[in-house]
């Protein structure tokens, strides 16, 4: 496929041998000749240099005005003229062109004082040819910020498809770490206690072998349930209710922590996602507890209310706290944060004077939404 530069040479070629044709055909002088021929190779110029080809075609029809009216080919010549100047100049520009090339065309009835009936055909032929060359100017400006916006919707979609991925990752790494760590703590702890209490109490040892397998169990649980909602969205089950803290408080018991729960305030009609939080608050927080403050009594309180439901976990220090200072990678607490975050509460955890752990969260019932007043 030829160049479009070749394309263009080959037009302004042909357009400047049909000027110098009719010019000649017209039997006009040489003179007219060169300023028709100019005249037509000036339409290879426009593409690559708008500002030179119309300087050209306006020097070039004002060159004709001494050689008398302007014949059948220079007069096709201004209107191709006009169109490429419409097509390829700026508004101001593209408009002086068009004037003066009229200008060139009326120019020898002015000089020889005298009224041409070719006046109005010559507006209409020139300006119906650079309002062309302008439509399909405002055309291309169009498609080519249409192009443009494509792409740059294009690169959103693809910011958002990865911004989604990594935000999902984060979030299935969030539930798995919640559950795995939860669990793994309770049969850490109580695969130690068994293996203390083995040779002196054999009741006992069951009982811990009984909680390190009902913590597996509820782990199995929670990972099948957490695979069930990412494979199908209409897994989620029964709406959550305060009755899970109770039932979380009640299986950390069981395997040995001293944690007392207490709940105030409302606990009916509160929503599923606030609920939610606070129990993987809850969850994350007893954690902690068995993993760096073993032994030591844990409390938990959760104040339900209209507009938001208030948690607290404190536990006192463990004999052996010191040991455990720093250990842990936090990512638990950090994604905690990010979660109750997401639903407009707040999280704040650290240590006590005395040597604990306090973990407290207030997580809204509901998102407060900016309203615009217009003012």
């Amino acid at each position: 496929m030829p160049r479009p530069v070749h394309i263009a040479s080959l037009i302004g070629a042909l357009a400047a041998l049909v000027g110098a044709a009719g010019a000649a055909i017209a039997g006009q002088g040489p003179a007219a000749w060169v300023a028709a021929a100019a005249l037509g190779a000036a339409l290879g110029l426009y593409r690559d240099h708008p500002i030179r080809a119309a300087g050209i075609a306006l020097v070039s029809a004002a060159a004709l005005v001494p050689s008398g009216e302007m014949t059948l080919a220079p007069s096709l010549l201004v209107c191709a003229n006009a169109f490429a100047a419409g097509r390829w100049l700026g508004w101001s520009v593209s408009v002086a062109t068009a004037v003066g090339l009229l200008a060139a065309i009326f120019a020898p009835a002015i000089v020889a004082g005298r009224a041409d009936d070719s006046v109005v055909p010559s507006i209409l032929l020139v300006g119906t040819a650079w309002i062309a060359g302008r439509a399909i100017r405002e055309r291309d400006l169009v498609a080519l910020r249409l192009a443009e916006r494509a792409e740059e919707l294009e690169r959103e979609r693809e910011a958002f498809a990865t911004l989604s991925v990594r935000y999902e990752r984060a979030r299935i790494a969030s539930e798995l770490h919640d559950i795995v760590a939860h669990a793994i703590s309770v049969m850490v702890v109580q695969a130690g206690a068994g293996q203390r209490i083995a040779a002196v109490d054999p009741k006992l040892t069951g009982e811990t072998f009984d909680a390190i397998a009902g913590a597996a169990r509820q782990a199995e649980q929670d990972m099948t349930q957490l695979v069930a909602l990412l494979s199908d969205d209409d897994a989620i089950g029964h709406a959550p209710d305060m009755a899970l803290v109770e039932e979380l408080v009640a299986r950390a018991a069981g395997t040995g922590l001293d944690v007392t729960l207490r709940l105030e305030g409302s606990r009916e009609g509160l929503p599923a996602s606030a609920v939610q939080t606070v129990y993987r608050v809850v969850r994350e927080s007893l954690t902690n507890a068995l993993r760096y403050a073993s032994g030591a009594p844990v409390h938990v309180l959760v104040r339900g209310g209209a507009a938001a439901i208030d948690v607290e976990v404190v536990n006192d220090a463990a004999e052996n706290a010191a040991a455990l200072t720093g250990h842990g990678t936090g990512n638990g607490l950090r994604g905690l944060r990010e979660r109750v975050g997401a639903g407009g509460g707040r999280l704040e955890a650290g240590p006590r004077q005395d040597g604990g752990w306090r973990v407290a969260a207030r997580i809204p019932c509901a998102v407060a939404v900016a309203v615009d007043d217009g003012g």
